[in-house]
């Protein structure tokens, strides 16, 4: 009997709209569900781990990785290098996962334009702050930027927002027990 196909599961939002939280909670009471662990050229923040977090490498491994086609999608984000594992992802696909990828509208835009040549059925899903109001105050609550980069992180988030229609669903981030059931309803 043949596996049945599973799906890519892609979220996106802009800094600070809980993508993390929710993806985590998400995972831990899916347990079909497997989550794609970036690599990225940023250096980790205060409790992150490499490998479970993400792949922190230098920006000479990333590009050559990049230039090896070992990515299904890249993207810069902030100065730092973004990228999913091509191997890893078809490769649970093929055995019937549901992966779910934490990745912005850059890469989203990627996989969308190649999902056909590498056989993916996606599903794409895009988180929202309640207002720009609680996007800035969880931004500065969250005290991992200063001012500046805080600003810069808010007015990347207007030009993700407006880009929220390319996306098959979206979830308004108010309260993230109720958020995490919808994203459990559109992956199911």
């Amino acid at each position: 009997m043949k596996t049945q196909k599973g799906k890519l599961v892609v979220v996106s939002a802009p800094s600070g709209c809980g993508k993390t939280t929710l993806i985590q909670r998400l995972l831990e009471r899916n347990q079909s569900l497997v989550r794609s662990v970036s690599y990225t050229t940023r250096l980790p923040r205060t409790g992150e781990v490499n490998g479970r977090d993400y792949f922190f490498v230098s920006e000479d491994d990333f590009k050559a990785k990049k230039a090896a086609d070992f990515f299904l999608e890249t993207a810069k984000v902030f100065d730092s290098w973004y990228g999913t594992s091509r191997d890893f992802v078809l490769e649970h696909v093929a055995n019937g996962k549901n992966v779910v990828l934490a990745i912005d509208v850059q890469g989203m835009k990627q996989i969308n334009q190649k999902r056909t040549s590498n056989k993916l059925s996606m599903i794409s899903i895009f988180i929202l702050p309640p207002s720009p109001d609680a996007l800035q105050e969880r931004l500065r609550n969250r005290k991992t930027e200063n001012a500046g980069e805080i600003d810069q992180r808010l007015r990347e988030a207007k030009a993700e927002l407006a880009q929220k229609h390319l996306y098959d669903f979206q979830v308004i981030n108010t309260d993230i027990d109720r958020a995490v059931q919808e994203l459990e309803e559109i992956v199911k």
